[in-house]
């Protein structure tokens, strides 16, 4: 881990980052051109200003899909312009060497925590989805996140995905669910008729849920080992 002495003397150590999703190596390899080539104008400052836009706008055009639900492709585009933005401005700090490791990890999980929460708040009023749903995927993905940032203060090791899943996966299942809608919001489930986001958000909040419990016991159990009580 490399360390960054603040203004106040303390040390900073940034925490290694660990990426294991199944897009991992083709999106490394796409963001290192895309970075390299972008033009000087682009800042990695506009580009987390970018993601934060485009998530607050996925989440206003599920809340418009209620009238007319054409506008969900408007949330596709909008989600693909919050990968963009999102994923691009570290990788362009890194390649220009502007890195900010506290102000880059800092604002960028802040922007990450008001977006999802206006984009769950938008799916909540698509009427796509029940509000309980969305309700129960903002709860599971902000323990989960909450635990993924306890764990990089103490272990030093930030976990971008999970069991080969991160956030552009998540991304790319919405981007299909926003499609597979458009044809036909309901889905059957033994012999019932269901709402298809309400299914996919109900599996997906046990999975984030399940998961943060399960690495929280992990994480829980590896620092007992590092620090056990003295004898």
């Amino acid at each position: 881990m490399s360390t960054n002495r603040v203004k106040s003397g303390v040390q900073f150590q940034t925490a290694q980052r660990v990426n294991r999703s199944l897009t991992a190596n083709m999106e490394k390899r796409a963001l290192l051109w895309m970075g390299e080539r972008a033009p000087r104008w682009v800042s990695s400052d506009g580009l987390t200003a970018l993601g934060l836009t485009a998530q607050f706008g996925a989440g206003a055009c599920y809340a418009l899909a209620r009238f007319n639900k054409f506008w969900l492709l408007g949330a596709v585009l909008c989600i693909a312009l919050n990968w963009l933005g999102d994923s691009l401005d570290g990788t362009l700090a890194r390649v220009r060497q502007q890195q900010r490791p506290r102000y880059g990890f800092y604002v960028d999980h802040v922007v990450d925590i008001f977006g999802t929460v206006a984009l769950m708040t938008g799916l909540g009023a698509s009427g796509f989805l029940h509000w309980q749903t969305a309700m129960g995927m903002l709860v599971a993905f902000l323990l989960l996140s909450g635990e993924s940032y306890l764990a990089t203060y103490t272990l030093g090791c930030f976990e971008l995905s999970q069991a080969f899943f991160g956030p552009t996966e998540i991304r790319i299942l919405l981007i299909a669910g926003n499609v597979a809608v458009l044809r036909c919001p309901y889905s059957t489930l033994l012999g019932h008729r269901f709402l298809l986001f309400d299914v996919g958000g109900a599996i997906a909040a046990a999975a984030m849920l399940t998961t943060a419990i399960l690495v929280a016991v992990r994480h829980t159990a590896e620092l007992y080992r590092q620090e056990p009580l003295p004898r």
